[in-house]
């Protein structure tokens, strides 16, 4: 079955902190805004950290959940330009998006001092529709489905030292259409799949018997696409052969949590993002295509992504021996410079707010609910200072995330 290029769809495909990076793949790190590294004890451990499953308690544990993501509209007013001659009106928004993304997660008694887990997770779910206007000459529909599964093993090296890693393997399929027919003579029609592999790394260290210290480490992964691209001019379209590679980036995550009374836990994160691994987008083609679509289909498109830090804090409390209340705050960085901003991804920083809370139905099972509010800043583009063209401010946009889930130990 042949498989349609993605374009750039796929360069976005893992961006959701920060260009839309889903780091929250559970109830516990959804209600932490993803500060739960140092201090993971549920099913999900297999996937956060997969060095602390040495630490867990000799049961078999299990998660299983359900996000639900809401994308606000992004608001754009302001101009297009085509050229120093060429700049109209452009003010627009995109539609309301809503998504479902569920995640398992398991881990397995120990054997020795050796122990594995899995997680299937959906770490990069986006749509983005602009259905009119210039936006729609650019990205009339821009989607993206990422399942990951994560196989893990850990080894317990003391009884406060332990390393673990695993083996990821990333299926991706996209859609991207863009319609200019009504400004622009051009117009394309890209659907794609890839299946693609790399790894996970990680160690935790525990000094005293109520402080972790964790380290945990994503590889990149590059997606290398191959497939047909349908290109259109004044409504009469070709087929190419055509290929494409981009980064899925690497990321380092520091963390260090502290536990008082056995009830409350404070952790904090540092996450580093490797983005300017993405430097370009250039498509290869099997012959020439029509050289009045090179500029638009053919051409290198510069990148340059920045590198991003994120800082999260999530805080834990034991309230009753059966109701835990979970919060968190982090704040995150975009890699995209405004010199290279587009309408498929109009990120900007954002401040993540998080709220939970868990409970046990009894001594093996509880269930959870948790919300994250993803606040985006505003920004503007002044004239000449865009690579694309656009003129403006952005505004709105953001996310709101709720997972529920249910755990059970066995």
């Amino acid at each position: 079955m042949k498989k349609i290029i993605l374009l750039s769809v796929v360069t976005s495909s893992f961006m959701m902190a920060g260009a839309y990076k889903i780091p929250e793949q559970s109830v516990n790190s959804m209600a932490l805004g993803a500060a739960y590294v140092a201090h993971t004890d549920g099913a999900d451990t297999a996937y956060f950290n997969p060095a602390n499953m040495a630490f867990m308690e000799d049961k078999q544990f299990a998660e299983l959940g359900l996000t639900w993501a809401h994308l606000p509209r992004n608001k754009f007013e302001g101009m297009q330009g085509y050229s120093a001659t060429d700049i109209q009106v452009a003010t627009n928004k995109s539609e309301i998006e809503n998504l479902q993304l569920p995640f398992i997660h398991y881990v397995a008694k120990p054997m020795g001092r050796l122990r594995w887990g899995a997680s299937l997770t959906v770490p990069g779910g986006l749509t983005k529709r602009w259905d009119s206007g210039h936006q729609k000459v650019f990205a009339e529909e821009f989607t993206l489905k990422v399942v990951e599964v994560n196989p893990v093993i850990s080894y317990k090296v003391s009884d406060n030292f332990a390393v673990g890693g695993g083996v990821r393997f990333i299926y991706s399929e996209g859609k991207v259409y863009s319609d200019g027919e009504d400004i622009k003579p051009l117009k394309r029609e890209m659907e794609g799949e890839t299946l693609e592999y790399g790894y996970n790394l990680a160690m935790s260290y525990r000094p005293t018997t109520d402080i972790s210290m964790a380290v945990t480490y994503r590889s990149n992964i590059d997606l290398e696409e191959e497939g047909d691209a349908n290109l259109y001019l004044f409504g009469v379209g070709k087929q190419y052969s055509a290929d494409v590679t981009v980064p899925l980036p690497a990321m380092l995550n520091l963390a260090v949590s502290k536990t008082w009374q056995d009830k409350y836990t404070l952790e904090l994160n540092y996450e580093r993002t490797y983005w300017s691994s993405y430097k370009e987008l250039d498509f290869n083609y099997g012959r020439a295509i029509r050289p009045i679509l090179v500029s638009s289909f053919d051409d290198a498109k510069v990148k340059k992504w920045n590198d991003t830090n994120t800082f999260r804090v999530g805080l834990t409390a034991e309230v009753t021996p059966s109701i835990t209340v979970m919060a968190g705050y982090a704040k995150d960085e975009t890699p995209i410079d405004k010199k290279y901003i587009s309408y498929e991804l109009p990120d900007a920083d954002a401040d993540i707010y998080t709220l939970g809370v868990r409970i046990k139905a009894n001594k093996n099972l509880s269930y959870g609910l948790a919300y994250l509010h993803d606040e985006k800043e505003s920004f503007s583009l002044k004239a000449g200072e865009n690579k694309n063209g656009i003129i403006g401010k952005f505004s709105e946009g953001g996310a709101d995330l709720v997972s529920v889930g249910l755990s059970y130990k066995f």
